[in-house]
């Protein structure tokens, strides 16, 4: 089970910088670019982190991967081309997936064994999914603020 969700998380957050880099390459010598480069900085440390657990679990990635290059850039760089609102309505919709993903996980793995994963709220997760909904919650600020 723990394999599983290691290798989604782990696809997840490949897709995630692959969409970044979608984004940058429409919209990286705009005024958003900072903003854009900002945030996939972000999602790099997390693919880092994510790439650490793998190796330290004996997880191997998905298969997939190359899918996930060539969709998430698509994904990035199309909603980029609708402009920046769009840009950023991905980033939020794909972010509040990830949270809602991450929390069936904990629930899921709570569900299995309470006494053996009290403690996933102060592991080394935890913070990728603080940070993830953090990162969400800007986002649809910075986009509220001016549509």
């Amino acid at each position: 089970m723990l394999d599983r969700m290691l290798r989604v998380d782990h696809a997840g957050e490949y897709g995630a910088n692959r969409i970044y880099a979608g984004q940058m390459a429409v919209l990286g010598r705009t005024q958003t670019g900072p903003l854009i480069q900002h945030m996939w900085d972000q999602e790099k440390r997390h693919l880092a982190k994510f790439n650490e657990i793998l190796a330290d679990n004996r997880v191997r990635p998905t298969f997939l991967l190359p899918l996930w290059n060539i969709s998430g850039f698509l994904l990035g760089a199309s909603t980029a081309l609708l402009g920046k609102e769009a840009a950023m309505a991905c980033t939020v919709a794909v972010e509040e997936s990830i949270s809602e993903h991450y929390n069936s996980q904990i629930r899921a793995l709570m569900e299995k064994d309470p006494d053996r994963y009290t403690e996933l709220l102060q592991a080394p997760g935890y913070w990728l999914l603080k940070n993830a909904i953090q990162l969400g919650c800007k986002a649809a600020i910075c986009v509220s603020e001016r549509v």
